[in-house]
């Protein structure tokens, strides 16, 4: 690998990638459903699959068990890929290279949380919903605008990585090289470690809100936890 091609963690690389791919399969499984299903603000010449939902619901549910690790990622060894405390501040430089990293950080951000209200709002539905043709219901209304939210957010996350590393960015997310320090080998130890941490107190740390993005940490943490818990008691 060249010294100047961007590199990206192993771990990173992983969680993105399955988030990703998870993520644009029940993207585009939740059209065909929309599709078969509703329809009422136009539709493509798409066949009329009735098991579509079951799909868009597998992948959904794929989405919402890997989400989580990529999160606890993205807050901790990514934090600096996301919102900063002056962020709002620098967006004023917009058209210097600080201004495109922080809507770039931004981007990000919106990312997670569009993915988030698509989760939650998804796991709010009932299945039997559109089959009997209850299109009406405040949660579905939703998960449709969650839709549009991550379509649009996906677009915005791509456009803007592109802008602040170019093509070669992108590539590097595809990459399989990895350095020494990322060895899958080595996540056995760093596992133990965290957990050492973790029973020595560092939650507690985590806790006390001392990193500038623990109230949005907890938050997205406490959405996804709710939309299993939620659906037990309906």
């Amino acid at each position: 690998m060249k010294s100047t091609q961007p590199y990206q963690p192993l771990l990173l690389r992983l969680l993105h990638g399955l988030t990703g791919l998870f993520l644009v399969v029940a993207i585009l499984t939740a059209f065909w459903t929309y599709n078969t299903y509703d329809g009422r603000w136009g539709r493509l010449p798409l066949p009329s699959y009735r098991e579509i939902e079951g799909i868009h619901g597998t992948f959904g549910l794929y989405t919402l068990l890997v989400f989580p690790a990529f999160v606890l990622y993205a807050f901790h060894r990514g934090q600096q890929r996301l919102v900063q405390l002056d962020s709002f501040a620098k967006l004023a430089q917009i058209g210097k290279p600080i201004g495109w990293y922080t809507l770039n950080r931004l981007s990000n951000t919106f990312a997670l949380l569009a993915l988030t209200f698509a989760l939650f709002s998804g796991k709010m539905m009932d299945e039997t919903w559109l089959p009997k043709g209850e299109l009406n219901h405040a949660w579905y209304y939703a998960h449709l605008i969650a839709w549009v939210i991550m379509v649009m957010a996906i677009a915005l996350h791509l456009l803007m990585n592109a802008k602040v590393g170019g093509v070669p960015l992108l590539r590097s997310m595809l990459h399989w090289k990895f350095r020494e320090p990322d060895s899958p080998e080595l996540w056995a130890s760093h596992l133990s470690q965290w957990w050492f941490g973790v029973r020595q107190g560092a939650w507690l740390h985590w806790l006390s809100f001392s990193h500038p993005l623990a109230g949005l940490e907890m938050a997205i943490l406490l959405s996804l936890m709710a939309a299993w818990v939620i659906p037990l008691f309906k």
